[in-house]
């Protein structure tokens, strides 16, 4: 890795055509092919690809450039004043004249893979305030930033005393941060509509439909994320990743929205996409931020624009197979739905088994049918994801089918939080009255979203049974009766649906088992764990009304010899330190407290004993530090907690100089969670301590209680 290659980002390499999710699907009939997109849409119609309509039921997606504007837009009169005739043409004009169509000259000599194309009258600040060491160290080592990192200074929560000496960087690194800085705010558009060297290219918003809060809404789609550049991992051409701009201006999806995102929602998810992955829970990752404090945005009251990358190996959702296969007889909220498209359902299918998933047992040459062992697969992995979810207390607040990946990652985090107090009904968005999202539900949820993908997959799957198993052919339904279509959907929605449910209630269950195994320091499966060790443990935690991290944070400095009777001072010194996780210490029944809990590590202590000496522990010369170290690199010292991000959200919106510094800390704590921050175990006096580790060790702390349980809303 050391000898690796570094590019700008007009120079990241494009993977082959095979590989390119817009070259296996089809595109909008409006904007057919990159080619006619640069060469007819935009300098002539450009309003096609802001317009919110239906696309073609057999579309995929859509070709669009990132154009971050205020909309309405303010189209001004001509100057000087004339009367205008051809009103319709003087927007097209006008819109023409601010997207990114221009070639415009890249930042090195290294030859790119794409052309660079700027705007002549769209040029509005741009700021990098934020860019992710991990996610490039993971998804992109290849891409050179520039003098980024120096230009973002040094990360701190405090302000530094010393003088920091200015770093000083070439003109080329200035220009290869300046590209990536204007590529990534939208600014300018990488393209290549037009290649006798390579795939052809340009960004796209995909169409997908959906459930929300379990009521079927319709076409949804990517109303404001652009993808905007997909390139394979250097040192594994098979994965790619796609980089997608999160609030980078309208699509054809947008509808009355403006597609434009704050600077609130993208410090959020920013921030929790990688913190997620550090916990080693299924995510999308997080890139940048580029703040546009020029670009006002009203939600609840004015905000400013903020332009968010994430990285992923493919966005596509459950919602993109609805899309193609829509709900019958369901009642209906929505924008509209077209009718269901079966052969761009097969293509949808087979891309993604093929190329996304990468399904093992299929002899594709032989045509083995897929439809089942994709749904077993997506069922599989999100049955993973969500089992961390509830093993790290991890609430997405807005479980809608639409934000269910088929890869099993964690997406479009929005109202999300981290369990505080711990109350298993905890409901972290408060547009969920009737608390559909909540902690408790979030297994079932998941389960509704897999159903939602049998439905949609169910007149496929039926018809691969109808031929023996067979994969289906390109036109498999043109010719196939009304009769013959609900024939293959009753057949295909009752064939998996048994064996689907229980792949999701085993593997959810395998998993969470697994990992609160971890977070307590066990290595050996037993079948009673969850009975007599996990659920008491959370049962207690909840009627205690005690911090879900915290506790888990200090049982992995439990060991069994505090059970022996000379060691009872210290055992109590241990559980008062447990105890005092609750934020309402009044309430608290001190000494029923302490018997519940000496009663419970009694069980524990047992437990951790009958490990010992089995082999899961062969080879380590200090069974108990072992496996402290064990519980410690499983339970986070630092917890991506509400209070944290709102105060964050505050000072970055108020100095967003000094803030960028301070967010870049709060990654920085995020990404190694498992840290000793703010000198954990140190006896020294809190004041003796420097102020930048006190302010470590406040940030791990429970924060103000008037923000326990604090409920986000949807709007970003």
């Amino acid at each position: 890795m050391a000898s690796l290659c570094k590019v700008p980002i007009s120079s990241l390499p494009l993977p082959p055509s095979s590989h390119i999710v817009t070259h296996n699907l089809t595109p909008d009939p409006v904007t057919p092919s990159p080619a006619v997109f640069s060469s007819e849409i935009l300098p002539n119609k450009p309003s096609l690809q802001r317009r919110a309509r239906l696309l073609s039921k057999e579309a995929h997606f859509s070709y669009v450039n990132p154009m971050p504007l205020e909309f309405p837009y303010e189209i001004t009169p001509p100057d000087p004043p004339a009367v205008i005739e051809d009103k319709a043409g003087y927007i097209e004009q006008w819109l023409s004249e601010r997207e990114a169509r221009h070639l415009s000259p890249v930042s090195s000599q290294i030859q790119p893979s794409l052309n660079k194309y700027t705007s002549k009258l769209r040029d509005r600040k741009r700021e990098l305030i934020g860019l992710s060491e991990t996610c490039l160290r993971d998804c992109l080592p290849h891409l050179d930033v520039g003098d980024s990192f120096g230009v973002l200074g040094k990360p701190a929560l405090v302000p530094l005393i010393e003088e920091e000496v200015a770093s000083t960087s070439s003109p080329e690194a200035e220009a290869i941060r300046q590209e990536l800085v204007d590529v990534l705010s939208g600014h300018a558009v990488l393209m290549a509509p037009e290649s006798s060297s390579g795939p052809s290219f340009a960004p796209w918003s995909a169409r997908y439909s959906g459930h929300q809060f379990g009521v079927w809404a319709g076409q949804l789609g990517d109303g404001r994320a652009i993808s905007i550049h997909v390139t394979p991992h250097p040192e594994d051409a098979e994965t790619t990743y796609e980089l997608q701009l999160k609030g980078a201006g309208r699509t054809p999806f947008s509808r009355t929205a403006d597609g434009l995102a704050v600077l609130r929602s993208s410090i959020r998810e920013y921030l929790c996409s990688e913190a997620m992955h550090a916990l080693s829970i299924p995510t999308t990752r997080s890139l940048s931020l580029i703040f546009l404090p020029d670009l006002p945005v009203i939600r609840e009251r004015r905000e400013t624009a903020c332009i968010f990358t994430r990285v992923a190996e493919t966005f596509i959702r459950i919602g993109n197979f609805e899309a193609l296969s829509p709900p019958s007889n369901t009642f209906f909220v929505g924008g509209g739905q077209q009718d269901a498209d079966y052969e761009a359902l097969r293509q949808l299918g087979e891309w993604t088994a093929r190329r996304v998933l990468k399904l093992e047992g299929i002899n594709w040459e032989a045509g083995d049918a897929w439809g089942k062992e994709l749904l077993f697969d997506v069922a599989r992995r999100n049955a993973r994801m969500v089992a961390a979810w509830q093993a790290y207390g991890f609430m997405h607040g807005v479980m809608n089918t639409d934000n269910i990946s088929i890869l099993g990652l964690t997406i479009d985090y929005g109202p999300y939080a981290f369990m505080d107090v711990f109350d298993s009904y905890h409901i972290c968005n408060h547009s969920d009255g009737e608390g559909r999202y909540a902690y408790k539900y979030q297994p079932n949820t998941i389960k509704f979203a897999c159903r939602a993908l049998l439905d949609a997959l169910s007149p496929l799957i039926g018809a691969e049974a109808a031929q023996g198993n067979k994969a289906v052919q390109p036109g498999w339904a043109s010719s196939a009766t009304p009769e013959t279509l609900v024939s293959w959907r009753t057949v295909g929605k009752q064939l998996p649906k048994v064996e689907m449910e229980q792949i999701l209630e085993d593997t959810c269950a395998i998993e969470y088992g697994n990992l609160m195994r971890k977070r307590l320091g066990l290595r050996r499966q037993e079948q009673t764990d969850q009975r007599e060790i996990v659920q008491p443990l959370m049962d207690m935690m909840e009627a205690q009304k005690l911090d879900f991290h915290g506790t888990f944070r200090q049982l992995a400095f439990f060991h069994t010899g505090l059970m022996k009777e000379e060691n009872s001072e210290r055992m109590e010194t241990f559980i008062k330190r447990i105890l005092s996780g609750t934020p309402d210490p009044d309430r608290m029944d001190d000494g029923k407290a302490t018997e519940e809990w000496m009663t419970w590590l009694d069980k524990y202590s047992a437990r951790i004993e009958s490990e010992r000496h089995s082999g899961e522990w062969a080879g380590e010369a200090d069974f108990d530090n072992a496996r402290q170290d064990a519980a410690k690199s499983a339970n986070p010292r630092f917890v991506l907690r509400q209070w944290v991000l709102e105060e964050l959200i505050k000072k970055v919106e108020g100095d967003h100089d000094t803030g960028k510094r301070i967010m870049a800390k709060v990654m920085q704590m995020a990404c190694k969670p498992f840290e000793p921050w703010g000198a954990e175990g140190d006896d020294t006096p809190i004041d003796d301590l420097p102020v930048e580790i006190r302010e470590e060790r406040r940030l791990c702390g429970l924060g103000d209680t008037r923000l326990l349980g604090f409920q986000c809303s949807c709007s970003s």
